[in-house]
């Protein structure tokens, strides 16, 4: 094929969810991955709220629900006997600014599933077998080498290639923090007798094992301790270990662990790359930042990161908004993944500290910051100002849609409250006709805090860039006009 716009290296979450940005924009895309065939291992046990949103508006969010669940009821036990169950979503507040009140249960590679048939359905697909060994760029373009010799160039590239990431080892980055030894192991197993309906935490003072069931199979996801050798080594994974564990601590007779599909053992690393832009080469998704597994925070960041870097390069790349514009990149989700790496390390105390009293299960690292729905960029030169400048902008009613789906589509949405409003939505439809989209929102005032005439407007990730009132109208012409220059 030709050179495309974007060479996108990983195509897990991140990956994927940039490519389906970026095709949908009209911007060409390559992207490779180095595994020689698609894995089937649960991994990440799905989208948290924020990500519902932005996966709902890639056009996948009804498949999604669809093989997912969002139930999670956690039953507990100790020494055998159960204690109690907890629906982590029982009582949540209902918020009309929300248009996902819960996060949703389906496997990774589930969700990697249907973002590719997405894709697919765009023109592209996951290229299998295409290791990096070598990347060079310059004013124009960057070249990557393959390890069979191969030479593919683009304009721009992306590391979405993991926390080993060979695009940021070639770029030189820096990758500080720390990583401790193994604390956990991981695995998919089949386990006949188990009720589906939960997910069962046998959490005593000596070891753990917890089994959650895979939306969409028959098969578990198994957490658990360490399984050690008379020196106190950890032991690599094992069935035989994992039903070991199982009848410590489960105590359950009859129920034999089977058809392992994935056995691992995790070890907590705490790590950030000291820039996410290197020239025309980027770093997203666990290149970037790995944290803590509390919270389950490493898919969804991944997600976040692509989607805010999505916009910004499909605008540059069809000539829409210049190159200063990719420099907020990193500006906005440098910060954001510091953050959640201080935050999934507290969850992670919280955690193990917590779960020392009989009853206490993994709910306890949830909190409203891991929906990551709070989440803006306050601090961004994207936030030009007015009440919420930066911040995610609330769903709520839009005549006879919602705003989260007027918002969806990748584009810029002036919001006008007020007759006054008027003239400035019809010259900004006339004059960028294809970057903004406008509507009158009355009936969204009390969400957005408005109570006379006012202007808002909602970058393409959701998020507000200016809030004022209409007699500034020009400004929002400028800011459009000189996006990025």
């Amino acid at each position: 094929m030709t050179s495309p716009t974007v060479l996108i290296v990983g195509a897990g979450p991140t990956g994927l969810t940039l490519a389906c940005t970026l095709a949908r924009a009209g911007v060409s895309v390559r992207i490779i991955d180095k595994s020689p065939s698609f894995h089937r291992t649960s991994r990440a046990k799905g989208p948290n709220q924020r990500s519902r949103e932005i996966l709902a508006d890639l056009g996948v969010g009804e498949e999604l629900a669809a093989a997912g669940s969002t139930r999670m009821v956690l039953r507990k036990y100790r020494d055998g006997s159960a204690l109690h169950d907890a629906d982590v979503n029982a009582g949540l507040p209902a918020d009309p600014g929300v248009p996902y009140p819960t996060g949703l249960c389906i496997p990774q590679w589930k969700v990697e599933e249907i973002l590719r048939a997405r894709l697919a359905a765009q023109g592209i697909r996951v290229e299998l077998g295409c290791e990096l060994a070598g990347l060079a760029q310059d004013g124009e373009r960057v070249t990557v080498t393959l390890t069979d010799g191969r030479r593919l160039t683009a304009a721009y590239a992306v590391g979405c290639d993991g926390g080993h990431s060979a695009v940021r080892k070639a770029l030189g980055v820096s990758f500080e923090g720390s990583s401790a030894e193994e604390v956990m192991w991981c695995g998919d197993v089949e386990a006949d007798g188990l009720d589906r309906g939960y997910w069962h935490q046998w959490i005593d003072e000596d070891g753990a094992v917890l089994l959650w069931p895979i939306p969409g199979t028959t098969s578990w996801q198994l957490q658990s301790s360490l399984e050690r050798d008379a020196g106190g080594r950890p032991l690599p994974p094992s069935l035989a270990g994992f039903q070991r564990l199982f009848d410590r601590h489960a105590r359950v007779p009859g129920v034999r662990l089977a058809s392992p599909t994935w056995l691992s053992t995790y070890r907590v690393s705490a790590r950030m790359a000291g820039r996410f832009r290197m020239g025309r080469v980027f770093l997203a998704g666990d290149a970037a930042h790995v944290q803590p597994i509390a919270g389950g925070l490493g898919m969804n960041t991944g997600i976040q990161d692509a989607f805010n870097l999505g916009w910004k390069l499909a605008l540059v790349a069809r000539g829409r908004a210049g190159e200063a514009l990719l420099d907020t990149y990193d500006e906005e989700r440098r910060p954001v993944a510091a953050w959640t790496l201080k935050l999934t390390g507290e969850r992670l105390r919280v955690s193990l500290e917590g779960t020392r009293t009989a009853g206490v299960g993994t709910e306890i690292v949830l909190t409203e910051d891991t929906t990551t729905l709070r989440v803006g960029y306050g601090w961004s030169s994207l936030a030009w100002g007015g009440t919420g400048a930066g911040e995610r902008a609330p769903d709520a009613p839009c005549g006879d849609a919602r705003l989260y789906e007027v918002f969806a589509g990748g584009h810029f949405t002036l919001l006008g409250f007020g007759a006054a409003s008027e003239p400035v939505l019809a010259e900004v439809a006339a004059l960028f006709p294809e970057l903004v989209r406008t509507r009158r929102a009355d009936a969204a005032r009390a969400a957005y805090g408005v109570e006379g005439d006012a202007l808002v407007l909602v970058r393409p990730d959701h998020h507000i860039a200016l809030h004022t009132g209409v007699e500034r109208g020009a400004e929002i012409i400028d800011r459009l006009s000189g996006l990025g220059r």
